[in-house]
């Protein structure tokens, strides 16, 4: 004996059902479907002839299911869901993971890296949520932070140094070569000092020139990192930044260091993820990716 389904309607005609249960409305259901109003009534009068009953009741103002047509549809909905999902177990889309991480480390460290790993993970979805605020792994759907500071971060966090930080003062050629490198005091009052929001200035000056105060008479203030190093680049002045932020400028001539001496911070860039009993193997492989990059930075 077959053990078939003898008596199944068109599978077609079934997803049709469930769209039109859904909208109450012909003109919407064609919409989702891509058909005309007209393909999509024929295709409900003929499921309900081969059924034998009557699934809607045509009202004034769209549609109504009938008792008969309220449970099919609830029984219907849920074998379509499971088809979906032996489907989806079968054919696995590309998984997701997301990283937070500020404007600026997106812009001058991480995209222009992200092609690479793209190449080497293609099965990896990789999301960048670039944002001064400090991201909240549940709500924001974060699975990896890089956060500037010292640990501990917080509760239930997980933190493993990324990179030192590794202040230097930048500027660009154009600018030292019209106005020379400052080797004095007196000599750096004459340039503009680019800020961010650290203000690394007061110590950056202290540790160049001990015993003078910070040049204070020409500054403009950013409050992006990436803004300065921009203003930089225009020419605009002296800015300090990560090194790691501007090694891709100086090695492409846009800017050059200013000072052999840099400024070392008990700050640094740290992964920071939520501590779980089981880590996703794809936290595992960004992280990893993650290191090497900083390794080569």
């Amino acid at each position: 004996m077959s053990a078939g389904f003898p008596g199944l309607p068109s599978l077609n005609a079934l997803r049709m059902f469930e769209v039109v249960a859904r909208h109450l409305n012909f003109r919407l259901a064609a919409e989702e479907l891509g058909l005309t109003q007209a393909a999509v009534a024929q295709q409900i009068r003929g499921l309900e002839a081969s059924l034998e009953i009557r699934l809607f009741e045509r009202l004034p103002r769209g549609l109504g299911l009938t008792d008969a047509g309220r449970a099919y549809s609830a029984s219907i909905r849920s074998a379509l869901a499971m088809i979906d999902e032996a489907t989806r177990l079968l054919r696995p889309e590309s998984s997701h993971l997301t990283v937070s991480v500020t404007p600026t480390f997106a812009s001058k460290w991480l995209i222009p890296r992200l092609g690479g790993f793209a190449e080497r993970n293609p099965q990896i979805d990789l999301r960048l949520l670039a944002t001064d605020r400090l991201s909240h792994f549940h709500t924001d759907g974060v699975d990896i932070a890089v956060r500037y500071g010292q640990p501990p971060f917080g509760g239930g966090l997980n933190a493993e140094l990324l990179m030192e930080q590794r202040v230097v003062a930048v500027a660009s050629p154009t600018l030292l070569a019209e106005k020379g490198t400052p080797e004095t005091f007196d000599a750096l009052q004459g340039f503009v000092a680019l800020h961010d929001a650290h203000h690394y200035w007061p110590l950056f000056v202290a540790a160049l020139f001990p015993g003078h105060p910070s040049p204070s008479a020409r500054n403009l203030r950013f409050n992006q990192t990436s803004l300065a190093i921009e203003a930089a680049i225009g020419g605009q002045g002296i800015a300090l930044a990560s090194h790691a932020f501007v090694k891709d400028d100086i090695a492409a001539s846009r800017l050059v260091q200013v000072f052999s001496q840099d400024l070392r911070l008990d700050k640094a860039f740290y992964l920071v993820w939520p501590r779980k009993a089981q880590q996703s193997p794809l936290l595992q492989v960004v992280k990893q990716w993650l290191k090497e990059q900083a390794a080569d930075s």
